[in-house]
């Protein structure tokens, strides 16, 4: 209880950041601009990223960052079930550990596991969500943003204030399907001319208990094993979030300092297996993390910015059924982060940076056996951007250099893993050869690594302190091209695409230690190569009667091989070469959007193709294509200086019946309703 109301007491004190522009708020706010065209920085940058922002993430019948980020190209999510699953995304087959997500500019980590749960987070205050391949494209960041394969930018809405505003309320309230109670409010206020803040909660209760058919066919023969119906149960949860923060404006600069709490309860449901239904697991977590910016233009060719960090991470883990294993593990995390970066501005075309980060990460268990391990990573980056008009260029070096320590009862049989130093390259072209057509190539190539996780190197009995980075080489090539019409009917279009190669080397896999298979050992083994497209094409129509047609799809292809050495040879024969687990070969998404006055109508369509559970693609391992259809209907109406939006949602309009993950089934039709009012 003390903790919690320390939390709370920090979050009400505020939090901070430099609001936008008054005119290029204004564009932000009509539902036309957003939907239409991406922001200008994003269409200049040398590699665009994919964006969902303002209208376009409420049209998504999205309730997490999780359900949006199913609509950009290239991702997978694996998703296993109910408003309290477990969510993570994986982009381009490198693996959840290879991608940063980032909560208003700097990292979330996990250095226990490397996994982000993205179910975690809202889109009750979020004003965009962008996804870059490689890297962002601007040298002016902490070290820390070099050092992914890609990277999940999360922008949280920001105060702003006409001259005559002092505050702003926005409350909510959904229900729907499974039990579905999800209440939030948010609160702005405009302390003095150059200081606002915010406060935002929202809490989040479920009983998680859907309908879904279990159906099993027998590969040798194609007849059904079982096919029965079910309720599945113990998925309930019980989330609280708090956000505060302070957001302020200084000559030629600006400052924020934010706070973040997150407590819930939940329920492990398991995987069908072996005729059980239900499990009994419960998990408990308790986010909390402070941070803040500041960013000054210290003369008209130098800028400064300075970030700042503290993250405290609680997890228990309790398996009460003791015919299996009794089990009652807590995990406590915490991380400590600093970043200098510095850009100079040589010439009108020329510009190069200098960031170096500091952190510490800390994890203590009551696990029997395990370490405490401590990790101190320095990162220093130098980069340089070259602006000449049709062509630009990026290029990066990031320098990290990690040391570790252990605390262990048993100090002469436990060691801690070896120091690492590691140099990554990464260039980024662009070149857009016409002055009249809006056409852009582009091109890139990245080196860079992950660093086995405290799991993987410490885990009792399964850890491996002898292990290496694992490394990713990535080249990418693609166009993109955009044009606005002066049309009566269309009004816009665009489409870009891109063809890839990513290699990954040192794969951390888990293999058997010894020669039963009832113990296992983490090593470096694993080998992937990925060969893939990502297409997206947008358009806008004007149609009569003053209404506004939005269309977006989006196609993946992926040829994601693994050829990972085995130590046995009939084991590699079925393995080498085939397509890596629950990765499709085929993929895509398609999403219409309809606006009529008051009025808007969203329908939106996701296709995973055919895949396998793991690398042995046989039919045994065989998972079948599956695809969702959703759709959601909007009214605004206004009342006095109030806003109220109703809007309903029916997902899985279908009724299907899939699972992302194997013997997770996922949710058949469901609903929700959800009321907005805003001042």
């Amino acid at each position: 209880m003390n903790r919690i109301v320390l939390s709370l007491l920090l979050l009400l004190l505020g939090l901070p950041y430099y609001t936008e522009a008054q005119s290029k708020l204004d564009s932000v706010q009509h539902i036309i601009e957003v939907v239409i065209t991406a922001p200008q920085s994003s269409s200049k940058a040398i590699i665009p990223a994919q964006q969902l922002e303002g209208e376009q993430l409420k049209a998504l019948n999205s309730l997490s960052v999780a359900d949006a980020i199913r609509y950009f190209a290239g991702v997978q999510i694996k998703d296993y079930g109910g408003v309290g699953g477990l969510k993570t995304v994986n982009v381009r087959s490198m693996g959840t550990n290879h991608m940063g997500v980032f909560y208003d500019g700097i990292q979330l980590g996990n250095a226990q596991n490397g996994q982000i749960d993205l179910g975690k987070f809202s889109l009750d205050n979020i004003e965009s969500i962008s996804l870059y391949n490689g890297q962002k494209s601007d040298i002016f960041q902490p070290a820390r943003d070099y050092g992914s394969s890609g990277s999940i930018y999360l922008k949280f809405r920001r105060p702003h204030f006409t001259s005559d505003e002092k505050e702003h309320w926005k409350a909510t309230f959904r229900t729907g399907s499974f039990d579905l109670l999800n209440p939030s409010v948010l609160y702005e206020r405009k302390l003095t001319k150059n200081i606002n803040a915010s406060f935002n909660a929202e809490y989040i209760y479920s009983s998680g208990k859907y309908k879904f058919r279990y159906k099993r066919v027998l590969p040798s023969n194609g007849e059904v094993a079982y096919d029965t119906s079910a309720i599945r149960r113990n998925g309930d949860i019980h989330a609280l979030r708090l956000e505060s923060g302070l957001y302020g404006q200084m000559q030629d600069g600006h400052w924020e300092l934010k706070a973040y709490y997150y407590d819930s309860e939940r329920g492990i449901p398991g995987a069908i297996v072996n005729n059980r239904w239900m499990n009994s697991q419960r998990q408990w977590d308790t986010n909390f993390f402070i941070q803040g910016g500041w960013r000054k233009m210290v003369t008209e060719r130098y800028d400064l910015m300075l970030k700042l960090k503290y993250a405290n991470d609680e997890m228990r883990y309790l398996n009460p059924d003791t015919t299996l294993m009794f089990i009652d593990n807590t995990f406590l995390q915490q991380e400590a982060y600093a970043s200098l970066a510095q850009k100079y501005q040589l010439t009108d075309w020329w510009d190069i940076s200098f960031s170096s980060d500091l952190q510490w990460n800390w994890l203590r268990s009551n696990v029997a056996g395990l370490v405490y391990p401590t990790r101190r990573s320095t990162l220093v980056a130098l980069a340089s951007a070259l602006d000449l008009g049709k062509f630009k260029s990026q290029a990066s070096v990031l320098g990290t250099f990690i040391n570790e320590k252990i605390n262990s009862d048993n100090e002469q049989s436990a060691s801690s893993a070896p120091n690492k130093e590691e140099i990554t390259p990464a260039v980024f072209f662009s070149y857009a050869p016409f002055n009249n057509h809006n056409l852009t190539f582009r091109a890139f190539y990245k080196h860079i690594f992950r660093m086995p996780t405290f799991n993987d190197l410490y885990y009792t009995d399964i850890g491996n302190i002898k292990l290496e980075p694992e490394y990713t080489h990535q080249y990418n090539l693609g166009f993109k091209y955009l044009k606005n019409t002066m049309d009566r009917i269309l009004a816009h279009w665009d489409i870009q695409m891109d063809v890839y190669y990513n290699e990954i080397t040192n794969k951390i896999v888990a293999v058997p230690k010894g020669s039963g298979m009832y113990r296992w050992m983490m090593m470096n083994l694993g080998k992937v190569e990925i060969r893939g497209i990502d297409a997206v094409a947008a358009t806008t129509f004007n149609l009569p009667y003053d209404i506004l047609l939005n269309m977006k799809g989006t196609y993946t292809y992926q040829k994601a091989q693994d050829f990972t050495h085995r130590k046995n040879p009939e084991l590699e024969k079925t393995t080498w070469g085939g397509q890596i687990p629950y990765i499709p070969w085929h993929s895509g998404s398609f999403t219409t959007t309809a606006v009529y006055r008051s009025w808007q109508f969203n329908y939106s369509f996701v296709y995973v193709g055919e895949r396998y559970h793991n690398s042995a693609n046989i039919s045994e391992n065989y998972e079948q294509p599956w695809y969702t259809n959703d759709m959601s209907v909007f009214k605004t109406l206004a009342i006095n200086n109030w806003n109220l939006k109703m809007s309903l949602e029916v997902n899985n309009l279908l009724n299907q019946d899939y699972e992302v993950v194997l013997n997770y089934p996922m949710p058949k039709r469901n609903y929700r309703l959800t009321l907005t009012l805003e001042l």
